[in-house]
């Protein structure tokens, strides 16, 4: 048992100004998936896996059982952690004045909260190892142009890094990068990204789609009221590399990046253009339609296959597509040879899908646990996290031979991988939850409604 190091971020701000990027600091770092780094949301190529470092199975917070330390983060945010080396980013949405609203459960209300308070838009660093504040950094200060859901933050976009830089993304309010010092490198404003229900275009609910860094490009999705559209920017400088309109609604999508021989795409998922484009050209590979219409999931890749979800509207199917699939496709696989399998009605709405071992499991807004065969599709099983009263929006990550899943009241549910369900262990975050967590060297970095606890 180690003690808990509670430390308080509010006074911490860098007003840094832009620099020039060095060549020693901007040197090349490969990514090696050891366990260590988790760049960006759901971690190396989305995947939400860290194994290779034993993890907890229980903890207690009240006690401090298991918890190497525990920091207060000011503002609101759900977005996740990032993670390279020894540095953690969040960002966080700080109100000039005054609680900011979370509801969290189960409902159906499209209402936007009417808020015209100013806001900081910040980028914060922790040092991974002890909770200490090394920089944070104001990105945007103002009143932000389009509302958000209630069950949202400003600063719902995770960053991205690739261990030369970090950037963060609050949509219309711009693209940031900064040096791993907190030096401002560059700044990308690319439009009025305004994210709301397409059937009801002034229910705005906020932008969410997180930035990939990939080599030397920053990949960004942008499907929103107006031209939707997927860009590659030079990661140095902001510069536009290419961009390619997408004919799309509103979606909360994270692309995904998948490298193999013949092909480096980046996936996106959506409702009236999934699909996967040439990495360096932004040329179309492949494309399918349909499905739930307020997609959010981002696209897994496991096994050379491709799996999107979504469940909104009148289907809430799951797709699993061949990774080198080409043209036109459709749902049934007796008729496009890359649909390897598919459901109708077993999709996620909020969770992004977790593949792990020969399985793949999907845990819906009300916790509910599928557990498929990767290959075939077989539902192996089906079952209830909880008591089915609170709901689910974190999703759900791996490490070494356990699955966590954590409810928005920040009881995480530990399980065995494998085509049996078993529940190892249930442990509380003391708070609501509605991010996904980090993985670091068998640490577990969870970011709550107040605070960043991390879990060893």
């Amino acid at each position: 048992m180690r003690s808990i190091v509670s430390v308080s971020l509010g006074s911490l701000l860098l007003a840094t100004t832009p620099a020039v990027a060095q060549d020693a600091a901007l040197a090349a770092t490969p990514v090696v998936d050891d366990g260590t780094n988790w760049p960006s949301f759901r971690g190396p190529r989305a995947s939400g896996v860290a194994d290779g470092h034993e993890t907890a199975v229980e903890w207690d917070l009240e006690e401090g059982t298991n918890i190497q330390w525990r920091v207060e983060v000011p503002g609101l945010a759900l977005s996740s952690p990032v993670i390279w080396g020894d540095q953690l980013w969040v960002t966080t949405a700080i109100r000039s004045k005054g609680e900011q609203v979370l509801r969290v459960g189960r409902y159906g209300s499209i209402e936007p909260v009417q808020d015209d308070s100013p806001y900081s838009f910040e980028l914060h660093c922790l040092d991974k190892n002890t909770g200490e504040a090394m920089w944070a950094h104001s990105s945007w200060e103002g009143v932000p142009k389009y509302s958000r859901h209630p069950k949202g933050s400003y600063a719902a976009s995770s960053p991205a890094t690739e261990g030369r830089r970090v950037v963060a993304f609050y949509g219309t309010e711009g693209l940031y990068c900064y040096d791993l010092k907190g030096n401002q490198l560059w700044k990308k404003d690319l439009g009025d990204l305004d994210s709301g229900f397409f059937k009801v275009p002034t229910a705005r609910w906020g932008f969410a789609s997180s930035p990939i860094l990939h080599e030397d490009m920053v990949i960004v999705q942008c499907d929103v009221q107006g031209q939707s559209f997927v860009a590659a920017l030079d990661a140095a400088d902001g510069k536009d590399l290419w961009r390619t309109n997408r004919e799309e609604v509103p979606t909360w999508c994270t692309p995904t990046v998948d490298v193999r021989e013949g092909r480096v795409q980046v996936i996106c998922s959506g409702w009236k253009h999934i699909g996967g484009y040439d990495l360096r050209t932004g040329k179309e590979l492949w494309k399918l339609v349909g499905g739930g219409d307020v997609p959010v999931p981002t696209p897994v890749v496991s096994h050379n296959l491709i799996f999107v979800t979504n469940s909104h509207g009148g289907m809430a199917p799951i797709y699993a597509i061949d990774a080198m699939a080409e043209g036109i496709l459709t749902i049934d696989p007796e008729e496009t040879e890359a649909m390897v399998w598919s459901y109708r009605r077993r999709g996620n709405y909020m969770q992004t899908p977790l593949a792990y071992g020969e399985q793949i499991y999907f845990c819906n807004d009300a916790g509910v646990l599928t557990c498929f065969d990767v290959g075939s599709g077989e539902e192996l099983y089906r079952q209830r996290l909880g008591t089915g009263r609170t709901g689910f929006t974190s999703s759900g990550v791996a490490a070494e031979g356990k699955l966590y899943f954590c409810s928005e009241e920040g009881d995480v549910y530990v399980v065995a991988p494998g085509r049996e369900f078993e529940l190892l262990a249930e442990n509380s975050l003391g708070e609501e939850c509605l991010s996904t967590p980090a993985l670091s060297e068998g640490v577990l970095y969870y970011r709550g409604r107040e605070h960043v606890v991390a879990i060893q």
